[in-house]
């Protein structure tokens, strides 16, 4: 077992307060959006040795194809997709072959992986997520009288279903609305919500990203997006293809270690029109609650995909010998509250507290937990430990 040390990433988005606290630092006013555990080239953890120096994680692990974050949201985060594996492969390949440098502004693939990712909220963390339903979408559009949207309703009615979302999207990101016009259909939704009227919060959400984002197409493509709140304890699972934007709350991600993100709005970075539609158009809709398995009483095991799982294990002094955590192999580890002593097969012991992460691999064994407090692993499951997925919609 190892501990370590992680490179945080600062995003416009990001909280002043969340990720410090979370890690028992004063906050310095800087908005600390990450925290990277893994070995991604854009931001590698580092091993703390007890003679205090440090050393890269891929020294110890190798390469590791999966990767868990902290995530913290004050504002939304942009709306995006993220790739399949051929296409992040052949996306990246092409980037490459270009020249187009790694830190360029309009890079899009950063690496060759896909990125399937769940999110396993520690706050009550609000989400938009995956497409609505045509009937729904078009009660929506219908309600708020405006001639964008009346154009919009039209439009699907003509071409409904999956497909006709996505052209939506399509003709909103190739001409967007101006921004003047964006303001009118933000002003029509507050007017439904003083009438007392809403269809799923699309209306709330609405006026909410015309607050943050003013005049951007993102505040219209969210009307077409699920809205959804995970309270603390509770996970999701995004699939490649998936268009979603966080829009705030203290998370964790696990994924598969990959920064490959195509944006939609709701940014100032670059956005890749085309290439977010053909994610859509190879994705899916779905996106799915995971429900989770229990593990010796104390711990859940969420399991959407063979890539990648979390267990959240609580542990007191009810277990005094402690309690046995799921999973062997290459391990990352987050306390996630309280104060707990973490043994592996040799009684080495490793104490963390809120915010301490720390590396194990095979040579650890079985690892235990004791102490009063909550410890969040990332691993790749076994073949047959997939868990129970529920459509949100």
């Amino acid at each position: 077992m190892l501990a370590l040390t992680c490179p945080t990433q600062s995003y416009d988005w990001g909280s002043t307060h969340a990720i410090p606290g979370f890690q028992r630092q004063e906050a310095d006013g800087r908005r600390v959006a990450e925290v990277w555990v893994g070995t991604h080239p854009l931001g590698t953890a580092r091993v703390r040795g007890s003679d205090g120096q440090e050393r890269p994680l891929t020294e110890v692990s190798g390469e590791l194809g999966f990767m868990l974050k902290v995530l913290a949201a004050d504002r939304p985060l942009s709306i995006q997709v993220h790739p399949d594996a051929d296409r992040a492969a052949a996306g990246f390949a092409a980037e490459e072959e270009a020249g187009v440098p790694l830190d360029a502004p309009h890079r899009v693939f950063k690496d060759p992986f896909p990125k399937p990712e769940m999110v396993y909220a520690l706050s009550t963390f609000d989400t938009l997520v995956g497409l609505r339903r045509t009937s729904e979408i078009v009660r929506i559009l219908e309600t708020v009288e405006h001639p964008l949207t009346d154009g919009l309703k039209d439009d699907l009615l003509d071409n409904t279903g999956f497909t006709g979302i996505v052209r939506l999207i399509e003709g909103l990101l190739a001409d967007p609305p101006a921004p003047e016009v964006v303001t009118e259909v933000a002003a029509a939704c507050q007017k439904a919500l003083d009438g007392g009227r809403d269809v799923k919060r699309a209306y709330e959400t609405a006026v909410e990203l015309a607050e943050s984002s003013p005049g951007d197409v993102g505040v219209i493509i969210s009307l077409l997006l699920n809205r959804l709140t995970l309270q603390a304890g509770e996970a999701a699972y995004l699939a490649t293809g998936i268009i979603h934007a966080h829009l705030r709350g203290l998370c964790l991600e696990v994924m598969v270690s990959s920064d490959n993100v195509l944006r939609a709005g709701l940014t100032t970075k670059h956005i890749d029109a085309p290439g977010l539609v053909r994610c859509l158009e190879e994705g899916t809709s779905r996106a799915a609650r995971v429900e989770p398995m229990v593990f010796n009483y104390s711990t859940d095991v969420f399991s959407p995909c063979g890539d990648f799982a979390l267990s959240v294990t609580q542990s007191s002094p009810a277990d005094p010998a402690g309690v046995v955590l799921p999973a062997s192999g290459a391990r990352l580890l987050v306390c996630t509250g309280g104060e707990v002593a973490l043994a592996n097969r040799r009684d080495e012991v490793l104490r963390l507290a809120r915010g301490d992460v720390a590396y194990a691999d095979d040579s650890d064994g079985e690892l235990r937990v004791a102490g009063t407090g909550e410890i969040a692993q990332a691993f790749v499951p076994a073949a047959d430990a997939r868990g129970q997925l529920f459509d949100l919609l």
